[in-house]
């Protein structure tokens, strides 16, 4: 089971908080009231706190510093498959720009301002529109009023074929340059591969995107699934800031850099 990890975040802080504010108004008086009577209010010793204020206390500055960092500023995320390969690698963590694409409020996702709209080219997080949980990371590839063909390996944007070069012949992958938008950006494809994987034409809604992998034959994407709508779209993917394979390996810093 998946835990939602924003959810849980906002209701330690909301806890946390709670708990502070009503020691600071309530609590703390009634256990000055009842220490016993001295003769002179500065040998009036301060009561000991309740372990769970004390707690409180110390917790809620760092869990609201990073509700607001991660709801609205900057998200870190591992990624944990090649559907993205070669552009990120199952292990790499990556920073997301929450700011990008609007304000959003956290667990709700609702927009409280407005910013940029994700474009074509821009490698996007956002949450999987069959569960609205999971977190998907995708290259946008369609924007709202955009026709999107698919066909023997071909991708065609508004009846123009996307412009590639081929690189190099990795088997059993080849690497293409691809030029999407204003991005220029590696993609695998499989070799060899034929019939109908992925192929179609789909036309983008308003305040829809449809997003692929870059590893365009390994990939579960708008192809199978679908558009994924605005109220979906977490945050822009900017930079890898360490890659860490498994447990049973070190964090390694080769991969630090910007994401095209």
């Amino acid at each position: 089971m998946d835990i939602n990890f924003p959810l849980v975040l906002v209701v330690l802080t909301f806890t946390t908080g709670l708990i502070w504010l009503l020691d600071i108004l309530l609590l703390r008086k009634r256990r000055l009231a009842a220490q016993p009577e001295v003769g002179h209010a500065e040998d009036l010793e301060e009561p000991k706190e309740p372990y769970l204020v004390e707690l409180s206390r110390s917790f809620f500055p760092v869990l609201a510093i990073v509700l607001v960092l991660r709801s609205f500023l900057v998200e870190p995320f591992q990624i944990p498959s090649g559907s993205m390969l070669p552009t990120l690698e199952v292990g790499d963590f990556i920073l997301v720009n929450k700011f990008a694409y609007g304000v959003r409020l956290p667990v709700a996702g609702t927009k409280i301002l407005e910013v940029d709209d994700p474009e074509r080219g821009d490698v996007m997080v956002f949450r999987y529109p069959k569960d609205g949980n999971t977190n998907y990371i995708k290259r946008v590839v369609g924007v709202p009023g955009d026709r999107i063909r698919y066909q023997d390996q071909q991708l065609f944007v508004n009846g123009e074929l996307v412009e590639t070069d081929f690189v190099a012949r990795l088997p059993p992958v080849e690497m293409y340059r691809e030029y999407l938008g204003d991005t220029e950006h590696m993609i695998f494809r499989t070799m060899g591969r034929t019939g109908s994987n992925g192929e179609g034409t789909w036309v983008v809604g308003e305040e829809e995107y449809f997003v692929m992998g870059d590893n365009r034959d390994n990939s579960n994407d708008s192809r199978y699934w679908g558009m994924v709508p605005d109220e979906m779209v977490v945050g822009k993917a900017f930079a890898i800031w360490m890659h860490w394979q498994s447990l049973t390996s070190l964090p390694s810093f080769d991969r630090v850099g910007g994401i095209d």
